[in-house]
């Protein structure tokens, strides 16, 4: 599975791509930021991230966008900007029918690390590893974002497996005779 991992940012959205499938060992495709300016204009930097992410689904054709779930933090301006690059990611990639998961920044630790209280170097030194890299990609943005690729691909069966059973107990008729009286 070929994963596309972004992690939201105005001034720089991190973006990394992961080939492989859970229990083998994986491969870093890409790695790289997305930069805008903080001095320009919103729009303009939306549509920056826009066409970065664009390239990237061009030029990697993923099979699944993995985007950082945005949550509260402290300055509510930093969270709205991180919101609205995690928007233009997920519309970029449902515009083509990729399918886009969205990982919380604790599960990814957790999936990467063991702990969901890792820190930032903790990351970037397991990601380092786990794709036999040289050194840590920089900046952390770009390492975080080839850790959502590798959570999702190592979370995807799990997941998949949960999806299936749910539907296949919506399907199946009910087991249960029906309540009331009979004669």
């Amino acid at each position: 599975m070929r994963v596309l991992g972004v992690d939201p940012g105005l001034t720089r959205c991190g973006v990394g791509v992961v080939d492989g499938v859970a229990g083998r060992p994986l491969t870093m495709v890409g790695v790289g930021v997305v930069r805008t300016s903080p001095d320009a204009d919103l729009g303009d930097r939306l549509v920056a991230i826009e066409e970065g992410i664009e390239r990237w689904l061009d030029e990697h054709r993923p099979e699944r966008v993995a985007v950082e779930r945005v949550f509260s933090q402290h300055n509510v301006r930093t969270v709205m900007g991180t919101a609205q690059a995690s928007a233009v990611a997920m519309l970029c990639a449902s515009r083509r029918g990729i399918p886009v998961v969205l990982h919380t920044p604790s599960e990814v630790k957790a999936a990467i690390t063991g702990s969901g209280r890792a820190d930032k170097a903790q990351v970037g030194a397991m990601v380092t590893r786990l794709l036999r890299l040289a050194a840590p990609p920089k900046p952390a943005d770009a390492a975080d974002a080839l850790a959502l690729a590798i959570c999702h691909i190592w979370r995807s069966p799990a997941q998949n497996r949960l999806q299936e059973a749910v539907a296949r107990h919506r399907a199946a008729p009910s087991a249960q005779p029906p309540k009331g009286r009979t004669a």
